[in-house]
Order: structure tokens, then sequence, then C-alpha cells
């Protein structure tokens, strides 16, 4: 594997703005943000992306929505009257910058006609 930023961040390498972290996930503030809110949900586990997660990551691929909704409810975002934005990207052309799975969390404003 050539070098990850984000496996990078995991392993306490490159500082970023920690909003949650347990023994599979870590979630952290975004730093070209799209929204008021914008954290990342990655898995500690390298996984490329979306496409790669496999039988054994089905449990991971829900924590990580676990961890989504867990980092909306501490940034005031899980209120129904509020709401937020989980989008996965996949692929150069889906968007997808860093190849290490991951889960954009949004909110904090209307975000009609943003998709991440």
């Amino acid at each position: 594997m050539d070098q990850c930023v984000f496996c990078d961040i995991v392993a306490g390498k490159i500082p970023a703005t920690i909003l949650y972290q347990d023994d599979r996930a870590i979630a952290f503030k975004d730093i070209h943000p799209q929204a008021p809110t914008h954290a990342l949900v990655i898995p500690r586990e390298h996984v490329p992306s979306v496409a790669e997660l496999r039988g054994k990551h089905q449990y991971l691929a829900a924590h990580l929505i676990f961890v989504a909704h867990e980092v909306a409810k501490r940034e005031g975002l899980a209120a129904v009257e509020k709401g937020y934005r989980v989008v996965i990207n996949y692929g150069r052309e889906g968007g997808q910058e860093v190849p290490h799975v991951h889960l954009h969390v949004m909110g904090g404003r209307p975000l009609n006609g943003i998709m991440g």
C-alpha cells in the first residue's frame, strides 16, 4: 500500500480534530468543509473504497453508519428539525479523493443541491 493520509491520521502521524474514536473507527473534521459541519468517518483498517468492503466488513460498514449518526448527535444535527447528510464517494468520477473508504457527515445548513 502506498502512503495513505487517512492511515497517517489513524496512526497519529498527521494531526486532526478528532470528533469520535473507538477501536474500529475514527471521525474528524474535514479540512475542506462543504458545510458548517463536515466530518469524515473512517475505519481504522485500511479499506481502499466502498467497493472493497466484503462480507468480513459487514459489521464494520454498519459501525461506520453508527459512528456517522453519533457524530451528528454530538454536533447537534440529529434532531428531525435539523438533519444531516451522509455521503460515500467512490472512484475518481464519483469524487473519491483519498483511497481509504470514508463517510462524509455534513450539516448545519440546508443542503439542497450539495452532494458532497
